[in-house]
């Protein structure tokens, strides 16, 4: 239970480390956009107050650059006269275009006490200011009672709107005799207004829209004004037919509003000619656009420092695994080398452990073979004697014994080899010579199994340097174990020869027998291991007959042949017939 739990312990560890991460991450891009928003709100609120002053100037140039007109012309003698002198009105109206045209004002007009236009600067357009009465204009009420008067409203005539400037016009006894009044429209400056590109609102004292940079904001409002003042407006007919339909305006907090559902941010500056203020808004879109930017950089430089640190990170876990695979191929080689060692180790223990059991019985056969030579040459002896006066029978004491002694002998003829001295004067020996003493030594055995010997001794035949009797020992040897694999053959048959082997000469005995029934000639070549019954032999003939070749500088191999059967070979190096010559 503590196994899987465990695992599940930590993947949810990681997940909720994770979360904790992502969620850091988040807070800390939101602190991000809200400082860079700050910022450039900031930057953007100083902005917009220059431009907000900007306009102001503006504007406040545009309404009094004509200003000083109306006092100018009050005074003219002509528009006093034309006042007094019904007569004298035609020429007013000259003077009056001329004055209108140079100071490139939309209109100039004289009006009497009651507020009839008696002379216009555009009496020769179609719509005109004459005959029209404006008594209900603030503007001439102001001007009648002597003051200056100033009123923005949409003509009444013309249905444009501009800024009416008014100033009493009076006799020479000082009365007031009338009230002449200038009319500068406004609609260039707005028009550069919307060229700019920018957004700007002019509002009056009851908040509505005078002037504006987009044309759908003017003449709305931005505080419904009451029942009773909106009245008061419509009497004054300061715009026209105009709703005054509310403006979709929200003003929030710190320095925004909302315009048509999009936050803005706003500078607002007085005009300081009239009683009015001027708006100036920037959407704060741009600036989410920008501080959306600096949050992009910002993950960009996160997500670059997360993959620079992965790199690192993949970099040191590569070179680690690089050094944990070096370190594990040394570990292998290690394990491989001790291996090796170990089996070197057990294959040199095992080589001395049978070079022990080697000795022992070298030193147990030296001892036999003493003790046995002497009675088995004098039993011989007897049962030969007993042989000649047996005559014939069969299963006599004679025949029993000789039995015995073979056996015997067969058991000392093993052990005198451990017996005999590791050291041997080597001489040249002919190979068919030896070849041919060791089939003489066992035709006997050959001629009473009825096994058919085949000889293959080319001629000339070379010679060995060696001990040619321990060699004719290794023939009988191979000789005999064939002899016992072909015992239970139909056709027993034997070929043993020599033949050229490059630079070396192959000594080889052939059988038709069972075979090495898929046994090496390592594992033949053991001691004491043999498959004849018990009693014929101890398994020690290959294992000394392999010790023989050795000490002849050759090797001894074996192969099953194709038909059955096996074939035991010597390599041999040969000795020239000059080093053979001078060793004899």
């Amino acid at each position: 239970m503590s196994e899987r739990g465990s695992p599940l312990r930590h993947q949810r560890r990681r997940f909720a480390v994770a979360l904790i991460a992502l969620f850091l991450l988040a807070v800390s891009f939101l602190v991000i956009y809200a400082a860079a928003f700050s910022t450039f709100k900031s930057s953007e609120l100083e902005r917009a107050q220059g431009r907000a002053e900007f306009y102001r100037t503006t504007l406040e140039s545009a309404l009094d650059r004509l200003e000083h007109l109306p006092f100018i012309l009050g005074q003219d003698p002509a528009v006093v006269r034309g006042l007094q002198d019904p007569e004298s009105r035609f020429a007013l109206n000259r003077r009056l275009a001329d004055f209108a045209a140079r100071a490139n004002a939309e209109a100039l007009y004289v009006m009497d006490l009651d507020g009839l236009t008696i002379a216009a600067s555009n009496y020769s357009e179609p719509v005109n200011f004459l005959g029209e009465n404006y008594s209900f204009r603030p503007y001439f009420q102001t001007a009648k009672n002597g003051q200056r008067g100033k009123f923005f409203a949409i003509g009444a005539t013309t249905k444009r709107p501009g800024f009416f400037v008014a100033e009493p016009v009076r006799d020479s006894t000082d009365n007031i005799i009338g009230v002449i009044a200038l009319k500068i429209e406004l609609d260039e400056l707005v028009a550069a207004w919307r060229a700019s590109g920018e957004k700007i609102l002019i509002t009056n004292l009851d908040t509505i829209v005078v002037l504006a940079s987009q044309p759908d904001w003017q003449y709305r409002t931005l505080a419904p004004p009451s029942e009773e003042r909106l009245l008061q407006i419509r009497q004054m007919r300061q715009f026209g037919q105009e709703p005054l339909a509310p403006l979709d305006w929200e003003r929030l907090e710190n320095d925004e509003v909302a315009l048509a559902g999009e936050r803005h941010i706003r500078v607002r500056v007085p005009v300081t000619s009239q009683p009015w203020q001027l708006h100036f808004i920037v959407s704060t879109a741009g600036l989410q656009e920008r501080a959306l930017f600096v949050v992009f950089l910002a993950a960009i430089s996160v997500a670059l420092l997360a993959i620079m640190f992965i790199f690192w990170r993949s970099e040191r876990l590569r070179r680690a695994l690089d050094a944990s695979h070096q370190d594990r191929k040394r570990l292998l080689r290690e394990i491989e080398d001790r291996k090796a060692t170990e089996k070197a180790l057990a294959k040199t223990q095992n080589e001395l452990e049978k070079s022990s059991r080697m000795a022992a019985l070298g030193q147990l056969a030296a001892s036999v073979t003493h003790e046995l030579g002497q009675p088995l040459s004098a039993m011989r002896n007897y049962i030969a004697i007993e042989e000649m006066n047996a005559a014939q029978k069969p299963e006599s004491l004679a025949t029993r014994l000789s039995g015995l002694v073979r056996r015997m002998e067969n058991i000392t003829r093993d052990l005198r080899f451990f017996a005999q001295p590791k050291q041997h004067q080597k001489t040249p020996f002919d190979v068919a010579k030896a070849i041919e003493n060791a089939v003489g030594l066992t035709r006997h055995d050959l001629q009473a199994r009825q096994i058919e010997m085949a000889l293959n001794l080319p001629t000339p035949a070379p010679q060995i340097l060696g001990d040619g009797a321990r060699f004719e020992q290794v023939l009988v040897n191979l000789l005999r174990n064939a002899m016992s694999a072909v015992d239970d053959v139909s056709a027993p048959k034997i070929e043993i020869g020599w033949a050229p082997a490059g630079d070396n000469i192959a000594i080889y005995v052939a059988d038709n027998g069972h075979g090495l029934k898929g046994q090496q000639i390592e594992e033949l070549q053991e001691p004491f291991r043999t498959d004849k019954p018990s009693g014929e032999g101890m398994g020690l003939g290959l294992a000394i007959s392999a010790s023989i070749v050795k000490e002849h500088a050759g090797e001894l191999f074996a192969v099953d042949n194709e038909q059955g059967g096996a074939t035991f070979t010597i390599l041999l190096p040969p000795i020239s017939k000059d080093k053979g010559q001078s060793g004899q």
